[in-house]
């Protein structure tokens, strides 16, 4: 079954408890109204009739009243006495039935009550009270043909009009579904054509603030940032292919010289073999830096409690192994956050390998670490200022530097892992030269 007729039958079902719990009570209180007037009639009777209770010849009370005719609107009345027995005028043609509660309010243990009987055939309503008499009781009753007949007319009325607003519901409902599932259906045909097509580019209309238009919004936001993610992917194999194209073109250069049976010098033959050395070297370093980036691309680990300064203090022992040449000075103020270490850990090596290879032998970086932020400053030439909003983008290398080692990821690795860690990077020219990187992560203090 669809979801829209689903809907219908929801919105129809709903409708015909509503209807049948209305019509219900409707019917309940035109029956109280009718029985109602009833009972004042019978009300009225008992103190418009003439009651006389007389003995017999043989000391026996009974009731003195002229005539009735069964099932007549004037009704049956009859005395009842506390032995359970039922005394009648003499003319008298039918007799009530005598109830236990009947005998009771003869016997002015109860007091006055209506209740409903059925006399040969007849619906009668019956009305039973106390009289002055000790021992005896009065029942007056009147037949319930006409309450009985318009109460059948309205129970059909009732029927009917449940019956027309179920089937106007069932109609409304299917109109109302089509109408508010227009927005689901135009989504699905979206995301259809998405998966037919391929099209990430394929939106939606979005406009209203209900739950269907942020369901739409959502669904448009999901495509851009699928769409992101597909553009991302097809640059970072672009780029990677056009990096690994060189190294490539040159290892296989030196290879093919090497291969050939044709004597070198002996040192023409090093300055090859030095030349693949490095090459690999370079390969290898770039292939490295793209799975850091892939996997950075990945679901983020569980973050755990880490200790900034602490993680940069064992970056800037590592590059100082690596880097004899370059001395580094820390001011590594007590940062605590929240994070993945390892991510962190290589983002801070990537910034003091970029401020060693840009310082000069014999040169320093300055590393602080403060409220969740560590500063970079290196002493060496500086980026230009048209270099500057791009030295995080991925394989982009200014062109000073494309004579130098390296792939243009370390930095494109760095702003990954501070966006990852809900931080930024920047970089800025240095007052006195050289260049200041800042990794801003955000600060969180420990658990206990």
């Amino acid at each position: 079954m669809s979801f829209r007729a689903r809907l219908t039958l929801a919105v129809a079902l709903a409708v015909a408890v509503a209807v049948a719990g209305a019509s219900a009570i409707t019917y309940v209180l035109v029956r109280g109204e009718l029985r109602g007037e009833v009972d004042d009639a019978l009300r009225e009777r008992v103190s418009s009739v003439r009651l006389r209770v007389v003995n017999d010849p043989s000391g026996n009370p009974f009731l003195d009243l002229p005539p009735t005719r069964f099932g007549g609107a004037e009704g049956i009345t009859q005395l009842v006495t506390s032995e359970g027995s039922a005394i009648q005028s003499p003319a008298a043609r039918v007799e009530l039935p005598v109830t236990e509660r009947a005998r009771l309010t003869a016997a002015g243990k109860r007091g006055s009550f209506f209740a409903n009987a059925t006399v040969a055939g007849t619906h009668l309503r019956v009305y039973t009270l106390p009289v002055d008499r000790p021992g005896l009781a009065l029942q007056i009753a009147r037949p319930l043909d006409e309450v009985d007949a318009a109460l059948e007319r309205i129970r059909g009325l009732l029927v009917l009009i449940a019956a027309a607003g179920i089937a106007l519901a069932a109609g409304l409902g299917l109109v109302v579904s089509r109408a508010v599932l227009a927005p689901v259906q135009r989504l699905t045909r979206a995301a259809e054509d998405v998966t037919e097509t391929r099209d990430l580019s394929r939106r939606i209309d979005d406009d209203g603030s209900d739950e269907l238009a942020r369901l739409a919004s959502t669904f448009n936001t999901m495509l851009a940032a699928l769409e992101d993610s597909a553009r991302a992917q097809r640059q970072l194999v672009s780029d990677a292919s056009h990096e690994l194209r060189t190294p490539l073109t040159s290892l296989r250069t030196n290879i093919e010289v090497l291969s050939r049976d044709v004597a070198l010098p002996a040192g023409e033959r090093e300055q090859l073999l030095r030349d693949v050395t490095e090459q690999l070297g370079e390969m290898t370093a770039l292939i490295a830096e793209l799975v850091e980036l892939a996997r950075g691309d990945q679901a983020p680990v569980e973050p755990e409690d880490v200790r900034l300064d602490l993680v940069t203090a064992d970056a800037i022992e590592r590059t100082r192994r690596n880097r004899p040449g370059v001395s580094f000075s820390a001011e590594l103020e007590e940062s605590p956050i929240r994070g993945v270490p390892a991510t962190i850990e290589r983002a801070i090596s990537n910034l003091l390998d970029n401020a060693a290879k840009w310082s000069p032998v014999g040169g320093e970086v300055e590393v602080t670490v403060r409220d969740g932020e560590v500063t970079v400053r290196d002493h060496g030439p500086g980026i230009d200022e048209e270099d500057l909003p791009f030295v995080f983008d991925r394989f982009y290398r200014a062109t000073v530097a494309r004579s130098m080692p390296g792939s243009g990821l370390g930095l494109a690795i760095v702003r990954q892992v501070a966006e990852a860690h809900g931080g930024a990077v920047s970089a800025e020219a240095a007052q006195g030269g050289g260049t200041r990187l800042r990794l801003r992560l955000r600060p969180e203090p420990l658990k206990s």
